[in-house]
Formats: structure tokens, C-alpha cells, sequence
């Protein structure tokens, strides 16, 4: 169920601040007609460390509705406390979404035997299938293959998303976990090399901009066709290192602000992009033909 490209979906917002509800509905289109094989509502890049539970569980909500069963919807519904992301995953499978998205409880630090019971209660609480998402540049830890395997023995942790972009570490999940475990990329600039390997997707931030190029990158290293794969991720490199310039996901907010698909709102403490960052994301825009240079 859970393979491709899937996109890491921001939420949109007016200047204010306020949720921008019509142009989360046609950011849903947008997908759907560009051929984004799953949605993730509600993750990192969907600012929830910002948005109340309320505002979180609607567009959750709102994403079902949309999409109504045309491809998979994986809410975003981790939280740093055990009891809150228990009452998040609740909240998605009552709203129907097709699985979670958990990250690693952020900045309290838990050592491995406690990532590993937080995940567990999660589990056993939510009968959902659940990814576990380990993103230690943002969390400050790092769940090992050895905790993502013991995980992998319970019957609704179904994957992980990886995004430390370390491909040995990658490989270390694969030989650890069984063979229906989904392996997923959270690094854009090195997914085609982890599906390369076994990885089955890409929760992508370049998705959210370039969403026809991410669905035809992964089908390509899904199907083996290593060369192509690889030359296609070389045109996108550029895009890819660019909406990180500054922390996710100012960039890729502002990218979608540019093509005229949001409005430029984004919630404290993240600020818009940087003005010295504006002609470098413009340049890497025009690279991969998402603007002409008559826009630059």
C-alpha cells in the first residue's frame, strides 16, 4: 500500500497565520491529477509542531475527505509525549486514514528500551498500521536498526521513514527486519540510492513542487531502471538541496508561494525564506522547468 512517491504535504495558511482550507483542496487535486502515489498530512512538513491538536486532527480530516479513497492518506500523528501521540493516532483512524506517521518523542531524549515502549503502547493502543520515523537532525535521537526490528515484530509497525540519508544505515534496517517491512526515504537527495537497495518509497519534500518528476523518479528505481533513476535525480539535485536552504519548511513554502499554489503564510517561530535565498531557489526552480526564465 505504501510505496512511491509520497508526499510530505505542507499546510497551507494565509499571511495571518490562519489554516488556508480551499488551497489545501486543490493542493490535494494538484496531487491526485500529478500522479503522487500517497499523501502524508500532518508531518513535518505540515508544520505540527505548530498547529493545535484541533487544527491537526481537521486537516487530517479534510485530506480524507479529499482525496476519498483515489490513494493512500498517512497522518502525521507523533508527538514527544506517549499519551498525546496514543491520542492522535486515535483521532486519524477515526477519521479514516490508511496509516500513521510517528516520529521520535523530540528534544526529552528517551534511550532505546524507551523509543521502543513508546512505540509499542502506540501500537497496541491504535489498531492502524503505523511508520516509524526516525529524523535525528530534528529530534536530537536516533532510533538503531536493532529497536526498529524489535518494533518490526509487532503486527501494525508495518515500516519506517529514514531520513538520516545514511544508506549503510539503511542497508543495517533491510538485513534487520523482515522482507514485508516497507523501508521509505526521508532524504530526497538520497532516496533513489535507498530504493536502489530495497527501499520501497520517498516521503519527499520535493514532491510538494515537483510532484509528476518525484512519481516518476520512484517508479523508475522501484522498477529497476537504475541508470535512468539516477539521471533523472541528478536534473532534480539542484531543487532538492535547494528547499533546504533554510529549515523545512520555509523553502518549499515559499516555492509554492512563487507558483502560485499557496499564500506566503507560515507560523511562528519559522519565518519566510531569507531574500539572499530567494534567486537560488528561483534558479533551481527554472533548472528542473517548474518556471521560465522570463520569471526569474
Amino acid at each position: 500500500m505504501i510505496t512511491g512517491s509520497i508526499v510530505a504535504l505542507v499546510t497551507p495558511m494565509y499571511p495571518n497565520g490562519e489554516l488556508d482550507w480551499e488551497a489545501l483542496d486543490q493542493l490535494v487535486e494538484f496531487h491526485l491529477a500529478e500522479g503522487t502515489d500517497a499523501i502524508v498530512a500532518v508531518g513535518t512538513s505540515g508544520e505540527s509542531a505548530t498547529l493545535s491538536v484541533a487544527e491537526h486532527c481537521l486537516v487530517i480530516k479534510r485530506v480524507v475527505a479529499q482525496v476519498n479513497g483515489k490513494i493512500p492518506v498517512i497522518a502525521g500523528t507523533g508527538a514527544n509525549s506517549t499519551a498525546e501521540a496514543i491520542v492522535l493516532t486515535k483521532e486519524a483512524k477515526q477519521a479514516g486514514a490508511d496509516a500513521c506517521l510517528l516520529v521520535t518523542p523530540y528534544y526529552n531524549k528517551p534511550t532505546q528500551e524507551g523509543l521502543y515502549q513508546h512505540f509499542m503502547h502506540i501500537a497496541k493502543a491504535v489498531d492502524i498500521p503505523q511508520l516509524l520515523y526516525n529524523v535525528p537532525g530534528r529530534t536530537a535521537v536516533d532510533m538503531l536498526p536493532e529497536t526498529v526490528a524489535k518494533l518490526a515484530d509487532l503486527a501494525n509497525i508495518v515500516g519506517i521513514k529514514e531520513a538520516t540519508g545514511d544508506l549503510v544505515r539503511a542497508k543495517q534496517v533491510l538485513d534487520q527486519c523482515p522482507d514485508d517491512f516497507v523501508l521509505l526515504s526521508g532524504d530526497d537527495e538520497t532516496a533513489v540510492e535507498l530504493m536502489l537497495l530495497g527501499g520501497k518509497g520517498n516521503i519527499s519534500v520535493t514532491a510538494n513542487v515537483a510532484p509528476k518528476q518525484m512519481a516518476e523518479l520512484c517508479q523508475l528505481a522501484n522498477t529497476g531502471k537504475t541508470d535512468q533513476a539516477r539521471a533523472l535525480n541528478k536534473q532534480l539535485m539542484p531543487l532538492h538541496q535547494a528547499l533546504f536552504l533554510e529549515s523545512n519548511p520555509i523553502p518549499v513554502k515559499w516555492a509554492l508561494a512563487e507558483l502560485g499554489r499557496i499564500q506566503s503564510g507560515i507560523r511562528l517561530p519559522l519565518t519566510e525564506l531569507s531574500p539572499e535565498f530567494h534567486q537560488p531557489l528561483k534558479a533551481a526552480m527554472e533548472h528542473v522547468g517548474l518556471v521560465s526564465k522570463s520569471r526569474l
